[in-house]
């Protein structure tokens, strides 16, 4: 039987973000722990890819998203959630992924100065 797929057949590899809502990280309850992280992916047909999502969870098989990195190698993650959303540039896909937490881009943007090596910032 041939594995249920999501494709990125054009533009670059899908970046990856951390994950810091609640529902979200109770995902990851149950005997193995893994990492989760949300991707972003522009569309033409985000219903009917969320359609295909739940219908491989209904049927208890996984889905996968697959795409080529960096190196144009070839890739695939496991999609444990799925939503469609329409935006003013068109419809946007969110899909919440197992993956290497290596890849999780984080935001460093917490106004610290990393410069002092004195500790952590007075106030």
């Amino acid at each position: 039987m041939e594995e249920e797929k999501i494709t990125i057949i054009e533009g670059p590899p899908p970046t990856f973000e951390a994950i810091d809502d609640g529902w979200a990280l109770g995902l990851n309850e149950g005997p193995f722990l893994f990492d989760l992280a949300l991707t972003r992916l522009r569309t033409f047909n985000g219903p009917a890819l969320v359609e295909r999502c739940f219908g491989a969870w209904n049927k208890q098989q996984t889905i996968y998203l697959h795409f080529r990195n960096d190196l144009g190698l070839e890739e695939k993650l496991p999609i444990i959630a799925a939503r469609s959303l329409e935006s003013d540039d068109g419809q946007v896909l969110l899909l919440w992924l197992r993956i290497d937490p290596a890849r999780i881009e984080v935001d460093f943007e917490s106004g610290l100065d990393l410069g002092n090596d004195d500790g952590p910032p007075e106030g």
